[in-house]
């Protein structure tokens, strides 16, 4: 959905990003109260907004207010008659514009304290706190700060302090202006979203109404709107949540004027391309064209070791089959017709994916390619249509249930688009493949077994460059080795490393060393993100 159409049907919020890791929570937090909200860099232009928010945030930021090359937020939003909450730098900020003082401060506050909340007296100031439960310490929050307020700034009260910062929450005396010190986005603030709540709900006035259930036939009637009566779509499929939900609705909204294609690049999971087959054309309905392409992909792959050259191969190539497989379909709509040309590309596209390309501080250093494919059809003049633009995973999530996607889809774990080529280490071979196939087959469903795939993240098997020295029955056996790979994470830019119960460990390593040909040895890492990646390459 566009951002202008959206903010006819929504009542909506401004997050405004100075660049810190807990903007996209922020985000979050008001999705979860039923407020939809956009996030914009922090050097947006009140003039050049398309729409009017009905409260502005001001997020966090790693930068000090008084620094030559710390950014800055356009006063005019000050003046745009919508209440605005300061978060951590968002405080200091809007202390600075109103004349305050920010300094470093000797005592730095990192982690949780408690705060002591003052009444003012003053119904618009004490709105922010005044139906939160404090407890006998006080309001628990978490911080993370080197610099402070020095000087409060002319016409502003205080809210709340802590033994070491006076001002630590603060608001305008007269206008609904407001700053708080902490970060109330983040789960270790217990109460945090009961403060985000007050200020989006209460001051701001917005009682809800985003929510799955009305996306749903808002979207399709925009669909159908800008599709007209003859407009075909294509879009390519994977058989993820993501690809199927945004099949899913198109479908609802078009028909078979939308045509799905899904390519088999030979590196899929274990009967993945027949298992996707069955699921979006027999259990949903969907018009779908499945491409065996795995030759071609796996004629390229041979000799190829390096993660960054696999993932571009398979990326051009995945261009390359699905360019052709759309001429196909465009010729023979050209041919009918009672059907209109193929006009519209579609796209899974999320909102961490826009967030991450509109950031303050720009696209996140490139530790790795992207595992999605982009840049598809550039040449082709097809205009995207993208379902799901506005949309965290979660979300995404509900909205396939809601869609009736069944359960076990709706909750499947993410599957990079190079697939298994990148969780090989090592040359890619059809050999490879298969024992990769069954490795990981046996661990998915090992873990569904005992219950827990719905704990974990994502989960899958690596296979080694390496080879180990092994006894089966009375022979010395020289075969390779699986790493197996599960963890439990809210956004995928941390990680945990998955606490399997060790019974679960010892089954899923004795049926792949047992029934895998070529695989004598399995080990399980306990890397966290950060300092490791989820996927290995």
């Amino acid at each position: 959905m566009a951002s202008a159409e959206i903010h006819d049907l929504y009542d909506s919020i401004l997050i405004l990003d100075f660049g810190s890791q807990y903007s996209h929570l922020i985000t979050r937090r008001c999705r979860e109260l039923g407020v939809y909200c956009e996030m914009l860099p922090c050097t947006q232009k009140m003039a050049d907004l398309t729409w009017k928010p009905k409260g502005i945030i001001l997020s966090g930021s790693p930068y000090s207010v008084y620094a030559s090359d710390a950014p800055h937020v356009d006063p005019a939003f000050f003046e745009a008659g919508v209440p605005t909450l300061g978060i951590c730098y968002g405080l200091q900020e809007t202390a600075t514009v109103f004349g305050g003082k920010v300094e470093p401060h000797t005592h730095k506050e990192y982690g949780s304290a408690f705060i002591t909340v003052e009444k003012t007296g003053k119904p618009h100031a004490d709105a922010l706190f005044g139906s939160i439960d404090f407890g006998k310490e006080g309001l628990q929050v978490w911080m993370s700060h080197g610099d402070q307020l020095s000087e409060l700034p002319p016409n502003f009260v205080t809210l709340a302090h802590t033994p070491t910062s006076p001002w630590t929450a603060i608001a305008h005396e007269s206008r609904p202006i407001y700053g708080v010190q902490f970060h109330p986005e983040v789960t270790h603030s217990p109460k945090g979203k009961e403060v985000i709540g007050a200020f989006v709900n209460d001051i701001c006035g917005i009682k809800g109404g985003w929510s799955m259930e009305t996306f749903i036939p808002k979207e399709i009637k925009r669909i159908r709107e800008i599709c007209g009566d003859k407009g075909q779509v294509i879009g390519a499929v994977s058989g993820g949540v993501d690809s199927t939900v945004a099949a899913k609705i198109m479908h609802e909204a078009i028909g078979d004027r939308f045509h799905a294609i899904m390519v088999d690049n030979g590196v899929l999971r274990m009967d993945e391309a027949s298992k996707v087959k069955k699921m979006l054309v027999e259990d949903l309905g969907v018009n779908l064209t499945v491409v065996d392409a795995s030759d071609r992909f796996l004629d390229l792959l041979k000799g190829v070791e390096d993660p960054e050259r696999k993932r571009k191969i398979i990326g051009n190539t995945f261009i390359e089959v699905f360019e052709e497989e759309a001429a196909k379909i465009e010729k023979e709509c050209a041919a009918d017709t009672a059907r209109g040309p193929i006009e519209w590309l579609l796209q899974g596209t999320l909102y961490p994916d826009v967030i991450e390309s509109i950031s303050f501080k720009g696209p996140s250093a490139t530790i790795k390619t992207h595992h999605n494919v982009g840049g598809l059809l550039d040449d082709m003049k097809l205009k995207l249509i993208e379902p799901l633009r506005e949309l965290f995973k979660d979300e995404v999530r509900a909205l396939g249930r809601l869609l009736n996607i069944p359960a076990h889809l709706v909750g499947r774990h993410p599957f990079p688009g190079p697939g298994l080529a990148i969780r090989i280490l090592g040359e890619v071979t059809r050999d490879q493949v298969k024992i990769l196939q069954a490795a990981d087959e046996i661990y998915i469903e090992e873990i569904r077994k005992a219950g827990l795939y719905d704990a974990i993240s994502q989960a899958f098997a690596a296979l080694l460059p390496v080879r180990a020295v092994g006894v089966m029955g009375d022979a010395r056996t020289y075969d390779q080795v699986i790493a197996l790979r599960a963890v439990s994470t809210e956004d995928f830019m941390t990680a945990d490393w998955f606490e399997f119960p060790p019974s679960v460990l010892k089954k899923i390593s004795s049926r792949i060393t047992n029934e895998v040909r070529g695989v004598n040895r399995v080990v399980y890492d306990i890397t966290s993100k950060p300092p490791g990646t989820v996927e290995w390459l």
